[in-house]
């Protein structure tokens, strides 16, 4: 039977008018996902997908079965995505939107700025952190700091200690993590460079795990967020000073309070415009306890410090440091006697690098710790790790400890497959002479490693001690190109 004209007109009031609903995710540095389900239709739609930078999709789904569509922004940031879904069969249409914002972050350089120093009050009340207790920094609204950072890069510095311990960095509004960013003994002052989430209220927590109190040392260098910024470009371990032969810079130790300035853009795989750069510090054959400032050309010593050592102290630290105008950073010896520096290069950070930073939300994650596997990294030999696609940097914090020897560790990219490994056919990658970490006999070192892959993914990690040792490696995060 047909139906009256005032059956038909009800059937239509009762039925549910045409809707998209949309969900929406990232899945890597660049990469946005979008989940369209539609309601009130039957049959194909016709969809069109603004994905807010200037590119549009057009095609057809099917009104039972949600849409799946995937993106690549070539910047970073915070975008629209607008969505308009139109039924042939009843020339109606629906729009919706989500506003989406990628995972991955770019970085801006900061002047060394000084955020927290116990000793006098800076960036807290003056006085210790209590053993097994925690401080908080502020982070955003220091310097040019703006609200909104998902990441800051702290050179972190323990002082004072009367007994052994290590602290723990991490965005505030996340639990703690169980990894460790400074390992520290009775009378030692031990610096580490971490790459940390910030919380959304603009903190960062450090965590006191020993029995006694502490002075800590805070210091930023630059910070990531989704405004398009320098992203990062990763180099094999690159030797640019080394006073010992005249490498860089005048043959002999750096004097006692001295500085020298180091060309970076332009040199070594660095083009001009480089406006970061990341480095591996080395202070070797010091005279006296003392500390070394990496900082731009074209202004003044900062009151921050990156390395601090001991007399005839071999110590490293990484540094990310600002690029000067004129393309050179300078290196101070804040100690009152001569030392060797040995700077290698690792990274820098420009407009047109497109990798950026994506860090592990829930915090550093613990990937290797051969005291639980009861195997440890034997002597004048590497393990390979890694193997993660569109990867151009690691950033990793890599500990040594329960040395019996003197020693240092190396990583470089390794050329294998993890498949090679697997079935056999993997060559030993040539052995690297950069270092990261260095160590003697009873010493437990750390330090932060921008670690960049081989085309295939995987890192070698070089114990160049002739003792085995224990090597621990924490995950922060990634620098994706995708």
């Amino acid at each position: 039977m047909v139906p009256s004209a005032q059956s038909r007109a009800a059937s239509a009031a009762d039925s549910q008018a045409l809707a998209v609903k949309l969900d929406s995710w990232g899945t890597s540095a660049h990469g946005m996902l979008v989940y369209s389900t539609f309601s009130g239709a039957e049959g194909p739609l016709g969809v069109a997908i603004s994905w807010g930078d200037g590119t549009t999709e057009v095609l057809t789904a099917n009104a039972s079965e949600p849409l799946v569509s995937k993106h690549a922004y070539a910047e970073v940031g915070e975008y629209t995505v607008t969505v308009t879904v139109t039924d042939p069969t009843t020339n109606t249409q629906a729009v919706n939107k989500v506003t989406v914002k990628t995972l991955a972050s770019d970085f801006t350089p900061h002047a060394p700025l000084r955020l927290l120093d116990t000793r006098n009050g800076t960036g807290q009340e003056k006085g210790k952190v209590h053993a097994y207790s925690t401080t908080s920094i502020k982070v955003t609204g220091n310097g040019t700091i703006p609200d909104g950072v998902t990441a800051v890069v702290l050179n972190l510095t323990v002082t004072n200690t009367t007994a052994s311990g290590h602290i723990i960095a991490w965005g505030t509004g996340r639990d703690r993590p169980k990894t460790s960013s400074i390992n520290y003994a009775p009378g030692e002052t031990v610096p580490n460079l971490v790459i940390m989430p910030v919380g959304r209220d603009g903190y960062v927590n450090l965590d006191n795990r020993g029995w006694e109190s502490v002075d800590l040392i805070a210091d930023v260098t630059g910070y990531f967020n989704t405004t398009a910024s320098s992203g990062y470009t990763s180099l094999s371990p690159t030797r640019f000073v080394d006073t010992r032969e005249g490498r860089g810079t005048a043959k002999g130790q750096v004097a006692g309070q001295g500085s020298f300035g180091v060309q970076i853009g332009g040199v070594g795989g660095v083009p001009k415009g480089a406006t970061a750069v990341s480095l591996n510090v080395t202070v070797t054959n010091p005279r006296e306890a003392g500390h070394l400032t990496v900082y731009p050309s074209g202004q003044a010593a900062p009151t921050s410090s990156n390395l601090n050592f001991a007399a005839g102290q071999t110590v490293a630290n990484s540094v990310i440091v600002p690029v000067g105008p004129d393309g050179r950073i300078m290196v101070r010896n804040g100690a009152w006697q001569p030392t060797d520096v040995v700077i290698d290069v690792n990274g820098y950070y420009t407009p047109d690098s497109r990798a950026a930073y994506v860090p592990n939300w829930w915090g550093p994650a613990r990937m290797v710790d051969t005291r639980q596997t009861g195997t440890p990294l034997a002597a004048r030999d590497y393990m390979h790790l890694l193997d993660a696609p569109n990867v151009e940097a690691y950033v990793l914090n890599a500990t040594v400890t329960n040395t019996t020897g003197a020693g240092f560790l190396s990583v470089a990219p390794d050329p294998n497959s993890r498949e090679q490994y697997e079935n056999g056919t993997a060559t030993p990658p040539a052995r690297p002479v950069a270092s990261t970490l260095n160590w003697t006999a009873g010493k437990t070192a750390a330090n932060l490693v921008q670690a960049s892959p081989a085309d295939k993914g995987m890192v070698a990690f070089w114990n160049q001690g002739w003792e085995n040792i224990d090597l621990i490696i924490d995950d922060f995060g990634y620098y994706g190109t995708d």
